[in-house]
């Protein structure tokens, strides 16, 4: 099986006007074994963007409001993400709605009322999930116990189906999220040394707990970081791309103790279980 990126931001800044390093570097990417990309949008202001960028390179896409854009959004947006979802409910590259969910690390998000405003968001954007049947992309920074909450208490019956990006919790936590029916997103977090608890966690879990994602141009693994002082040095820092999925791949598979082609089979299969619509567009895989 190919390698699935469930989480890449090839709309941002850093790929430059026009996305042209993004479709260059989306290229790479295939050339490396990367056959399918989601890209979640992260508000109302992209939208539209997401979506065409994924058509222009063969990806996923997948729609909603990113907890750090909450300060500047409006109840309104939430209306524009309904009306999104409901006027490309025939989009087969529409795969989730994401990238949502809770942030408790930026200081302004940690506040009381934004993370109230936060929540508020999230219920919104989960019952959106709920009515047009689509899975959920979540963002649980310092935010795995709240997020739990609020997944538990519109779980039902069929629980949920999607993927809490960028898993840095507990075992307990993840345990919990899987018991929901959550797939958990590892990345270039992972390839660092020091992230002793993260490495920790990605050997115990069991092979279909796990995603792979790049989340770039965020989140660079270790060989393409730069610290700050190597910045300041006249390092530059290294862009993230889809790219570098294949070699995350490796660094995982190395500390699970098994063959890279395993984790690759195991980590595809689990993403189109977490989202199933990707199936389609890689011809049944």
């Amino acid at each position: 099986m190919p390698w699935i990126d469930t989480h890449c931001h090839l709309d941002a800044s850093e790929f430059g006007p026009g996305q042209a390093l993004a479709v260059q570097a989306r290229r790479l990417a295939a050339e490396r074994g990367v056959a399918m990309c989601v890209l979640p949008a992260v508000g109302a202001v992209n939208f539209d963007g997401i979506r065409m960028l994924a058509h222009r390179t063969g990806d996923a896409y997948a729609l909603g409001i990113h907890p750090l854009l909450v300060p500047r959004s409006s109840d309104d947006d939430l209306k524009l993400l309904d009306e999104a979802l409901t006027r490309n409910a025939g989009d087969p590259r529409l795969v989730a709605v994401g990238e949502i969910g809770l942030d408790f690390f930026v200081p302004e998000l940690k506040e009381l009322a934004m993370r109230e405003r936060q929540q508020h968001f999230f219920k919104v954007q989960l019952q959106l999930a709920r009515r047009h049947g689509l899975p959920i992309i979540v963002h649980t920074r310092r935010s795995v116990d709240v997020v739990h909450k609020h997944l538990r208490a519109l779980a039902g019956e069929a629980g949920w189906s999607g993927i809490a990006h960028a898993f840095n919790g507990s075992r307990q936590q993840a345990d919990s999220l899987l018991a929901l029916g959550m797939k958990l997103g590892f990345g270039g977090a992972v390839t660092f040394d020091t992230a002793l608890q993260l490495r920790r966690l990605a050997t115990e879990l069991p092979a279909d707990a796990i995603v792979m994602e790049t989340d770039s141009p965020d989140i660079p693994p270790q060989w393409i970081y730069a610290t700050a002082a190597e910045r300041a040095a006249g390092k530059p820092q290294g862009l993230n791309t889809p790219a570098e999925l294949p070699r995350i791949g490796g660094v995982l598979a190395g500390l699970r103790g098994e063959a890279v082609d395993a984790v690759e089979a195991a980590t595809t299969r689990n993403a189109l279980a977490a989202l199933p619509r990707l199936a389609a567009l890689m011809g049944g895989a």
